[in-house]
């Protein structure tokens, strides 16, 4: 979606693949392209050089467990993970903001060529929560802005204003499906950027693939973030949410 942003605006994209996560029709789309493992840190910014790249986006997503994985960090990705204090996401993608700034690259709003996908304050769809889901979204906004604060995560379940499940490193269907594990209808998700989100990394996505996970689980009930929420095919996504009866709301 950002490389047919670029190319609707004329922008020329050179592109690092990451072998670990990025689909391969990739390159059917790239200007130019080069494939790397997680934690080549160095060997990025070596093409960025040689393809004279002065900005620089993040698209799409690295799963947080990779930190974790078998992956071997070059040498000027270990420098930077040896001088972090924590390895949240802020800290992690942060600093590897800071060694592109080093370079002359400018790491860019993540949602550049995307503002179309950012939804409005309001309502989203035809059904409109009703009492209960209105009184479990006011109860999972206030949770939900603790735990962005603490970049613990984006997602939380609540059903009769109790949190059923809280998101950590397994992502937002995983919370979703447990959360259905325990208990089997009425649920509300929520998932909010952070207070103070930098919008160059980390910004939510939802799609379809989040509402079916939702129909599974026997949650009926959306609330994201206006204006730092990315909805993939939104008018898919707004077209399933009428047909199963979810309501989706965009709040400030």
């Amino acid at each position: 979606m950002v490389l047919q942003g670029a190319h609707k605006s004329g922008a020329q994209m050179a592109v690092v693949a990451i072998r670990e996560e990025t689909d391969p029709e990739i390159e059917q789309l790239a200007t130019s392209l080069t494939w790397v493992g997680i934690g080549q840190l160095g060997r990025m910014i070596r093409f960025f050089k040689d393809e004279g790249v002065e900005k620089a986006i993040m698209a799409g997503q690295v799963k947080h467990v990779q930190i974790f994985s078998r992956a071997v960090p070059d040498a000027r990705m270990l420098k930077v993970l040896l001088k972090l204090p924590r390895r949240n996401t802020d800290s992690l993608i942060g600093a590897i903001a800071s060694e592109l700034h080093s370079e002359g690259i400018e790491l860019i709003d993540s949602t550049y060529f995307l503002q179309d996908s950012l939804p409005q304050v309001g309502v989203l769809t035809k059904r409109k929560p009703d009492a209960k889901e209105r009184a479990d979204i006011d109860y999972g906004l206030e949770i939900a802005r603790e735990i962005a604060r603490l970049d613990l995560g984006q997602t939380i379940v609540v059903r009769g204003k109790a949190c059923v499940a809280i998101e950590a490193m397994e992502g937002t269907d995983e919370t979703i499906r447990r959360a259905g594990n325990l208990v089997k209808r009425g649920l509300t998700v929520v998932k909010l950027a952070k207070p103070n989100q930098d919008m160059r990394f980390d910004v939510p996505v939802v799609g379809v693939p989040t509402l079916a996970t939702m129909v599974e689980a026997g949650a009926t009930c959306l609330c994201i973030t206006a204006g730092k929420t990315l909805m993939f095919d939104a008018a898919e996504m707004i077209r399933f949410a009428d047909e199963k009866k979810i309501t989706i709301v965009a709040t400030s």
